[in-house]
Protein backbone atom coordinates (compact mmCIF):
# COMPACT_ATOMS: atom_id res chain seq x y z
CA UNK A 1 0.00 0.00 0.00
CA UNK A 2 1.36 3.70 -0.52
CA UNK A 3 2.96 4.97 2.56
CA UNK A 4 1.64 8.50 1.36
CA UNK A 5 -2.10 7.41 1.79
CA UNK A 6 -1.75 5.71 5.38
CA UNK A 7 -0.35 8.80 6.50
CA UNK A 8 -2.95 10.77 4.94
CA UNK A 9 -5.37 8.51 6.76
CA UNK A 10 -3.33 8.36 10.24
CA UNK A 11 -3.69 12.37 9.99
CA UNK A 12 -7.71 11.83 10.43
CA UNK A 13 -9.20 12.87 13.38
CA UNK A 14 -12.14 10.72 13.56
CA UNK A 15 -14.95 12.19 15.56
CA UNK A 16 -18.38 10.97 16.75
CA UNK A 17 -21.18 13.73 16.08
CA UNK A 18 -24.07 13.73 18.03
CA UNK A 19 -27.39 16.15 18.08
CA UNK A 20 -28.28 18.19 21.18
CA UNK A 21 -31.12 20.40 20.33
CA UNK A 22 -30.81 21.72 16.66
CA UNK A 23 -27.08 21.65 17.15
CA UNK A 24 -24.72 19.02 16.10
CA UNK A 25 -21.45 18.84 18.64
CA UNK A 26 -18.47 16.17 18.05
CA UNK A 27 -16.34 14.38 20.75
CA UNK A 28 -13.07 12.38 19.39
CA UNK A 29 -13.84 8.53 18.60
CA UNK A 30 -10.64 7.42 20.60
CA UNK A 31 -12.48 8.63 24.01
CA UNK A 32 -15.90 6.71 23.54
CA UNK A 33 -15.59 3.10 25.35
CA UNK A 34 -19.50 2.28 23.85
CA UNK A 35 -22.58 3.71 23.13
CA UNK A 36 -25.68 2.25 24.51
CA UNK A 37 -29.49 3.15 24.21
CA UNK A 38 -30.94 6.02 27.09
CA UNK A 39 -32.57 4.00 30.08
CA UNK A 40 -34.01 5.52 33.26
CA UNK A 41 -31.50 6.85 35.39
CA UNK A 42 -31.77 6.60 39.48
CA UNK A 43 -31.61 10.49 40.21
CA UNK A 44 -28.64 11.25 43.12
CA UNK A 45 -30.16 13.34 45.68
CA UNK A 46 -29.14 17.06 45.84
CA UNK A 47 -27.47 16.09 42.39
CA UNK A 48 -26.97 19.06 39.93
CA UNK A 49 -29.32 19.53 36.87
CA UNK A 50 -26.49 18.27 34.88
CA UNK A 51 -26.29 14.91 36.48
CA UNK A 52 -28.86 12.95 35.15
CA UNK A 53 -28.38 10.31 37.70
CA UNK A 54 -26.90 6.38 37.64
CA UNK A 55 -27.50 3.82 35.59
CA UNK A 56 -25.95 -0.07 35.87
CA UNK A 57 -23.93 -0.59 32.83
CA UNK A 58 -23.89 -4.75 33.38
CA UNK A 59 -22.82 -4.23 36.69
CA UNK A 60 -21.11 -1.38 36.40
CA UNK A 61 -22.59 1.97 38.67
CA UNK A 62 -21.85 4.55 35.99
CA UNK A 63 -23.12 8.45 37.08
CA UNK A 64 -24.53 9.86 33.49
CA UNK A 65 -23.96 14.21 32.63
CA UNK A 66 -27.12 14.94 30.69
CA UNK A 67 -25.27 17.44 28.50
CA UNK A 68 -28.13 19.14 26.75
CA UNK A 69 -28.56 20.51 30.39
CA UNK A 70 -24.99 21.54 30.47
CA UNK A 71 -24.99 22.91 27.07
CA UNK A 72 -28.12 23.72 25.91
CA UNK A 73 -30.10 24.61 29.26
CA UNK A 74 -32.73 21.97 28.57
CA UNK A 75 -32.60 18.01 29.20
CA UNK A 76 -31.53 15.59 26.10
CA UNK A 77 -34.35 13.17 25.03
CA UNK A 78 -35.59 10.57 26.94
CA UNK A 79 -35.67 8.51 23.94
CA UNK A 80 -31.67 9.59 23.23
CA UNK A 81 -28.59 7.70 23.66
CA UNK A 82 -25.89 7.39 26.10
CA UNK A 83 -22.35 7.44 24.91
CA UNK A 84 -19.99 5.60 27.89
CA UNK A 85 -16.62 7.46 27.97
CA UNK A 86 -13.41 6.17 30.33
CA UNK A 87 -12.30 8.98 32.46
CA UNK A 88 -9.04 7.80 34.78
CA UNK A 89 -10.71 4.94 36.53
CA UNK A 90 -14.40 6.24 36.36
CA UNK A 91 -16.82 5.18 33.28
CA UNK A 92 -19.04 8.02 32.86
CA UNK A 93 -22.35 8.26 31.16
CA UNK A 94 -23.36 11.17 28.76
CA UNK A 95 -26.66 11.40 27.91
CA UNK A 96 -27.50 13.20 24.05
CA UNK A 97 -30.94 13.37 21.94
CA UNK A 98 -29.15 11.75 19.09
CA UNK A 99 -25.60 10.23 17.82
CA UNK A 100 -25.52 11.14 13.86
CA UNK A 101 -22.11 8.84 12.60
CA UNK A 102 -18.52 9.12 13.02
CA UNK A 103 -16.88 11.91 10.94
CA UNK A 104 -12.78 11.20 9.80
CA UNK A 105 -11.85 15.34 8.96
CA UNK A 106 -8.58 16.30 8.02
CA UNK A 107 -6.67 19.35 10.34
CA UNK A 108 -7.32 21.91 7.53
CA UNK A 109 -11.05 20.99 7.90
CA UNK A 110 -10.77 22.10 11.89
CA UNK A 111 -10.52 25.69 12.80
CA UNK A 112 -8.05 26.16 16.16
CA UNK A 113 -10.03 27.54 19.29
CA UNK A 114 -10.48 31.44 19.63
CA UNK A 115 -11.41 33.22 22.52
CA UNK A 116 -14.74 33.88 21.26
CA UNK A 117 -15.25 30.26 20.45
CA UNK A 118 -18.20 29.63 22.91
CA UNK A 119 -19.78 32.79 21.25
CA UNK A 120 -19.37 31.51 17.57
CA UNK A 121 -20.67 27.92 18.89
CA UNK A 122 -24.13 29.40 19.99
CA UNK A 123 -22.54 28.76 24.21
CA UNK A 124 -22.49 31.28 26.68
CA UNK A 125 -19.14 31.96 27.94
CA UNK A 126 -18.42 29.62 30.48
CA UNK A 127 -18.39 27.01 28.02
CA UNK A 128 -15.22 28.52 26.30
CA UNK A 129 -12.97 25.77 27.53
CA UNK A 130 -14.57 23.05 25.91
CA UNK A 131 -14.96 23.82 22.67
CA UNK A 132 -11.41 22.88 21.39
CA UNK A 133 -12.17 23.50 17.43
CA UNK A 134 -14.70 23.93 14.74
CA UNK A 135 -14.98 21.04 12.19
CA UNK A 136 -15.82 22.05 8.55
CA UNK A 137 -18.75 19.11 7.08
CA UNK A 138 -19.72 20.26 4.04
CA UNK A 139 -21.87 23.37 4.84
CA UNK A 140 -22.22 22.12 8.17
CA UNK A 141 -20.38 23.47 11.37
CA UNK A 142 -19.14 20.67 13.96
CA UNK A 143 -18.57 22.05 17.65
CA UNK A 144 -16.14 19.90 18.51
CA UNK A 145 -16.28 19.46 22.56
CA UNK A 146 -13.07 18.16 24.95
CA UNK A 147 -15.42 16.06 26.96
CA UNK A 148 -12.80 15.19 29.59
CA UNK A 149 -13.21 19.12 30.75
CA UNK A 150 -16.80 18.25 31.01
CA UNK A 151 -16.58 15.71 32.75
CA UNK A 152 -14.46 17.25 35.26
CA UNK A 153 -16.73 20.44 35.51
CA UNK A 154 -19.55 18.51 36.47
CA UNK A 155 -18.03 15.83 38.79
CA UNK A 156 -16.23 18.05 40.93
Amino acid sequence: MDSTVLTTEEALRELVLFRLGERTHAIDLHDIREIIPRRRATRIPGAPRDVAGIINVRGTIVTVIDLGARLAGELASADGSVILVQHGQKLVGIAVDEVCKVLRLPPADIDPVQADAARIAGLSSEHGGVVTGLGHSGDSIVIILDIHTIITHVLL
